[in-house]
């Protein structure tokens, strides 16, 4: 199977701060993600000043204030943004961000190659078709979205420009953290059926299992986000994975697709090992004169090896000794 792309999302867990940033990267880094990802905004292209905070960001900062005021501090420069490019290229990782708005998207089409497009631009039309007209690989997720609007959504992508092949669908459940029973991991091979495109996998949830879950179902792409320390103040954090805990997704993800293999049932290199040791051949349970018809009473089977295997079973059987045999040995024919 293909690998597994794997996105660390850093998201806005930097704090609004380029060093933290760094910081993130190089644990991206450490755990060998393919790549790491930002969001880009300018906040007064993003949100009016009077948008309330998302429940979820206000249980998780603690603090009640409006979404402008949180995300501008939370806001990074596009000259931050080209330094963690090059810091990203020094460190032989993919750099990859999020744009929020199409000033912060042009800026991007620049400096990388892939676009994400997060879940709250799924029904954007005119950012989906400004996305498209740039002809990159897009990864669109489908957060609080539906069938209908994800149709809507990728025949907009095509009919602006990219090609099929181009598209990739994330399932994902927007609520950060997402509870277990609303994670509805199956819908992602709906959305795959459907649409017929790669899909993969972006995860809220607490913990490492439900990633791993969708690779052995056939998540092509999976993002988690992750943090420095998840007792950071920040909307995010609390529902990110620490650096221990990303490094064990990864190795765990990479088990997982070795593990899947190529689909095809055949004895593997090891077991070729074991066949002879473990499988039954045809022995005499007793002595056997020749010309005496084998039967269930004188013929019987034991794990030993060079003899007729037990899947001849039936052909054996009735049949008469072509020789004399003492008890315990193999028989021939």
């Amino acid at each position: 199977m293909n690998k597994v792309f794997i996105i660390a999302e850093a998201g806005v867990n930097h704090n609004g701060d380029i060093e933290l940033a760094k910081q993130l990267i190089d644990v991206a880094v450490e755990a060998k993600v393919d790549a790491v990802k930002f969001q880009t905004w300018k906040t007064e292209l993003l949100v009016s000043k009077e948008a309330k905070m998302a429940d979820y960001q206000i249980e998780n900062t603690n603090v009640e204030e409006s979404q402008y005021d949180m995300l501008k501090k939370l806001e990074l420069s596009y000259d931050d943004f080209k330094e963690l490019k090059d810091y990203c290229d020094k460190k032989n990782i993919l750099f990859l961000s999020t744009p929020d708005e199409e000033e912060s998207a042009d800026f991007l089409n620049d400096i990388q190659d892939t676009f994400k497009i997060g879940s709250a631009e799924l029904t954007n039309i005119p950012f989906l078709r400004h996305i498209a007209s740039f002809k990159k690989e897009i990864i669109l997720s489908t957060g609080m979205g539906t069938m209908e609007e994800i149709d809507i959504a990728t025949e907009t992508l095509l009919q602006a420009g990219v090609t099929k092949k181009q598209i990739s669908l994330l399932h994902v459940t927007t609520q950060y953290p997402t509870p277990m029973e609303e994670v509805n991991l199956k819908a992602m091979l709906t959305i795959r059926d459907r649409f017929n495109l790669k899909v993969g996998y972006s995860d809220h949830t607490m913990g490492i299992e439900v990633p791993i879950a969708a690779v052995a179902l056939g998540a092509q792409i999976i993002e988690k986000h992750f943090t420095l320390d998840r007792n950071m103040s920040g909307p995010d954090h609390k529902a990110s994975l620490n650096p221990q805990e990303l490094n064990q997704m990864v190795f765990a993800i990479r088990n997982i697709e070795e593990a899947l293999g190529d689909g095809n049932k055949q004895p593997s290199f090891s077991e070729l090992k074991n066949k002879e040791v473990v499988r039954k051949c045809i022995i005499a349970l007793c002595d056997i004169d020749k010309n005496t018809i084998l039967s269930t009473q004188n013929i019987g089977l034991r794990r030993i090896t060079g003899g007729i295997p037990s899947i001849e079973w039936d052909k054996i059987l009735s049949q008469k000794a072509k020789k004399d045999f003492k008890e315990g040995d193999l028989i021939s024919l």
